[in-house]
């Protein structure tokens, strides 16, 4: 029954969408065949389908993540998929190779693919001579939200309130206000988790771009473990965090399970190694990915689409979350190069997708 559904469906689909057919935002895509996918048999397809099922229920549901290739995805289009995800009798390749059709996304020279983690810090509930560096909430007064990173910094938000908690680290606060959550182990033993609750009024201004033009690294030899061991070597460095004028605020987020990963932006708990951020205007939140990446090994590899980033713009970009600690730390420091990367369309959006040209 499910291979039948399969022939029919996806051979409708694949034999209308042609290799260089205009695509969505006026860029080209493929359709291609699962056998096209290197590596593909080898995969781990049930990791893969649980991560999958525990947001598709969300996936078309409107806001950010319903667009797609030309067509917009509805909850309808999810359907099907998201109810043959938790039915144990159907097996997981033949999940994905009967209800969605992979698509090249990437451009001919390869989507940019770059990995982020969730920071683990060290911190106390109050300061004192090791833990001087507060993380603030956001506050309520938009004059203050009109600060910059130099003046809170200086202590511009002293005495109102907003900390919740002090780091012993400037350095790891600062790569915590670029990843957006983490966790912060506090004196106790207990840890807090952290979430993103918004930003002040400036733009954010890449940092390492910054020390690169100042001659400070060679162009393309600069990585986030470099850059962390030059910040820390010398106090005097710290200033350099205040080129980047923006500055995140954050909130507890007392509702997850220490060991889950943090909320992504459909609202759920984010899988190290399978959850990924992209640009939902070239892949819809909630939808499977195949990316693979030159390196020894090789990554070829389901990832699911849960999350955005302020970074993240543009077909083939991807951004692979690793999970959280220092080992999390290096795989996604180490995760920067071109790769291809195919996105997993539902039967119905594709055959939608091939109709209308």
């Amino acid at each position: 029954m499910i291979g039948a559904l399969r022939a029919g469906l996806a051979a409708l689909a694949l034999a209308a969408m042609t290799p260089g057919a205009p695509g969505w935002a006026g860029g080209p895509w493929r359709a291609l065949d699962f056998a096209q996918l290197q590596g593909w048999a080898d995969e781990d397809h049930a990791a893969a389908r649980r991560v999958f099922a525990a947001t598709c229920d969300l996936a078309g549901a409107g806001g950010r993540g319903d667009g797609a290739p030309g067509v917009a995805l509805s909850p309808e289009d999810w359907r099907a998929a998201c109810a043959a995800a938790r039915d144990p009798a159907i097996e997981a390749r033949r999940f994905f190779e009967t209800f969605f059709v992979p698509v090249l996304v990437s451009p001919p020279e390869g989507g940019l693919l770059t990995g982020y983690f969730e920071p683990e810090l060290h911190g106390a509930l109050r300061p004192d001579a090791r833990f001087r560096h507060p993380l603030h909430a956001a506050p309520d007064d938009p004059a203050l939200r009109r600060l910059t990173r130099a003046q809170i910094r200086a202590g511009a938000l002293r005495g109102r309130g907003l900390e919740l908690v002090w780091l012993d680290d400037p350095v790891a606060a600062y790569f915590l206000h670029v990843q957006g959550s983490g966790r912060v182990r506090l004196t106790d033993g207990r840890v807090l988790r952290l979430g993103f609750a918004g930003r002040n009024a400036h733009p954010y201004r890449s940092l390492g771009r910054a020390l690169v033009e100042a001659g400070a690294f060679a162009p393309g030899r600069l990585s986030a473990q470099r850059l962390r061991a030059w910040l820390s070597e010398d106090p005097e460095r710290l200033r350099w965090l205040d080129v980047n004028p923006s500055y995140i605020f954050f909130r507890e987020i007392a509702e997850l399970d220490p060991d889950d990963g943090p909320i992504g932006a459909m609202g759920r708990p984010l899988h190290a190694g399978r959850s990924a951020a992209v640009d939902p205007a070239f892949a819809p939140l909630g939808a499977p990915l195949w990316v693979e990446a030159p390196g020894a090994p090789p990554l070829r590899r389901l990832f699911v689409a849960q999350d955005v980033g302020a970074a993240i713009k543009g077909p083939g970009r991807v951004d692979l979350f690793f999970g959280a600690g220092e080992e999390a730390f290096e795989k996604a420091s180490a995760m920067h190069g071109c790769g291809r990367v195919a996105v997993l369309l539902p039967v119905s959006a594709a055959r939608r997708l091939a109709l209308a040209r």
